[in-house]
């Protein structure tokens, strides 16, 4: 199968994965909530970069944006992106003109993505969280 071939049901999936997880999101704050603590943090004391998901699910399940990103906002950034980009993914194909390909990850993206990790996690960790 030629990568183009191949693209095309991805895009869609993610799409409707992405769409999917969003309509989901009610439910999933219930789920939120039942969740296990974090082994890391019960082992040392120390949120993980992640500590804070499923509050920030609920909250954004309850429509309350800045408690959830005081939850954790990489996890509410990343939510927003992959949903938009999965719907655009998704747009895109259905109307097609597919979105482009990168070879590669821009080199300020290379950095940027990093230091957001270790930006929200001295963040969890000076919250508190």
């Amino acid at each position: 199968m030629s990568a183009r071939r191949f693209a095309r049901p991805l895009a869609l999936g993610w799409a409707a994965i992405a769409l999917g997880g969003a309509a989901l999101l009610p439910v999933l704050a219930d789920v939120a909530g039942r969740l296990p603590r974090c082994p890391l943090r019960a082992a040392t004391g120390w949120p993980c970069p992640t500590c804070g998901s499923g509050r920030a699910l609920a909250a954004l399940a309850s429509g309350e944006l800045g408690a959830a990103l005081a939850a954790n906002p990489l996890v509410v950034a990343a939510g927003f992106a992959f949903v938009g980009l999965g719907a655009a993914a998704g747009l895109a194909e259905l109307g097609g003109r597919p979105l482009a390909e990168p070879r590669e990850l821009p080199r300020w993206a290379r950095l940027a993505l990093p230091a957001a990790l270790v930006a929200n996690w001295l963040y969890l960790v000076g919250a508190g969280r």
